[in-house]
């Protein structure tokens, strides 16, 4: 399995609709924070993301949280 690569040091905050979501957890998607399919071949794998109601969301941008896809705080360490 390889290591995530860090997007950036700071969590995503984004305005989310009702849907389903895919969340980057390979950091190499170029639609950050959301999976474009880069992860191919990473051992990687997108973190789903049902919203039921619109809600601003903050989505881990270092890929190294312990609460996937959500922000901990983990950037803050690296």
């Amino acid at each position: 399995m390889t290591e995530p690569a860090i997007a950036q040091k700071a969590p995503y905050a984004v305005d989310l609709k009702p849907g389903v979501y895919w969340w980057c957890a390979c950091g190499r998607s170029k639609t950050q924070p959301f999976c474009d399919g880069s992860h191919k071949g990473t051992g990687l794998e997108p973190v789903k993301i049902e919203m039921t109601e619109a809600k601003q969301v903050y989505l881990c941008g270092c890929k190294h949280s312990r609460t996937k896809p959500f922000c901990d705080g983990s950037h803050k360490t690296l």
